[in-house]
């Protein structure tokens, strides 16, 4: 989960196109943050901790319940409207969306489990308490297999042709054909494919934020899930962990390294 929160954080001050589409920045600055992806990154991975092996209606509930209990914990992290909606109702249903949230928040359903197949189903029952249009369900589920891949060995060619043949996402651009036209953005669709893309362009844990970031768009939440896959491929070195344990508040730390211990 490292790779994702940090790749909020780095990407955050670049949000709604403020970034200058180079990978040549600082990583860190004083507009760094942790926002709405890694408060929900938190609460799924607390979500499937708490019921590893269980039925699926109770993964549900315990996801609904954990996501409420963060979103209301951490209110000003930048939520979308419906979401938002969401995290206040007393009976809380999906609502058909297809937005990038459901991508974003994915990451621990792709270490957790021992299949591909059992990685895509959970990546599914995260997304659905909310973001159960076919394209929000897609995109949890290409970016949770992503991961797997990645940390079972799996080549960038083999993850690409996987991405492809299960999902239909045009993994065909470039990063630099990505750029110039690339705007603001958060469908799973448009945000998706494009972090892959800069995951398989990348040539380190580092490159693969910095060519997330520099696409532009919605810039904490592509850069997430790319630096999700990231970490699964490369690893993410020490004095970032760090970093990102020091920036969290300690209720998030404490599910961080507590996810952590149970990766190994």
């Amino acid at each position: 989960m490292y790779g994702a929160i940090l790749g909020d954080m780095i990407g955050s001050p670049y949000e709604f196109d403020r970034g200058k589409k180079t990978k040549d920045f600082p990583l860190f600055s004083a507009k760094s943050e942790f926002t709405d992806d890694s408060v929900m990154t938190i609460a799924v991975a607390e979500a499937f901790m708490d019921t590893m092996r269980q039925d699926d209606e109770t993964i549900r509930r315990a996801m609904v319940d954990s996501m409420q209990k963060w979103g209301r914990r951490y209110p000003d992290a930048g939520y979308g409207g419906m979401f938002y909606g969401w995290l206040h109702k007393k009976y809380p249903q999906p609502y058909g969306s297809y937005g990038n949230g459901s991508a974003m928040r994915v990451s621990s359903a792709g270490w957790l489990f021992d299949t591909l197949e059992e990685t895509r189903h959970m990546a599914r029952l995260s997304a659905g308490v909310t973001h159960d249009h076919p394209e929000g369900l897609k995109g949890a589920e290409a970016t949770a297999s992503a991961i797997y891949m990645a940390r079972t060995g799996k080549s960038k060619d083999e993850i690409r042709e996987t991405i492809i043949r299960e999902f239909e996402y045009d993994l065909s651009r470039t990063c630099d054909e990505i750029r110039p036209g690339y705007h603001h953005v958060e469908t799973c669709q448009q945000t998706v494919p494009e972090a892959i893309t800069a995951f398989l362009e990348g040539t380190d844990f580092e490159d693969v934020i910095r060519t997330a970031v520099s696409l532009g768009g919605d810039c904490d939440t592509l850069t997430c899930i790319a630096g999700s896959i990231a970490e699964a491929f490369y690893g993410v070195p020490p004095e970032l962990k760090s970093t990102c344990e020091a920036m969290l508040p300690e209720d998030m730390r404490k599910v961080l390294l507590q996810f952590s211990d149970i990766r190994g």
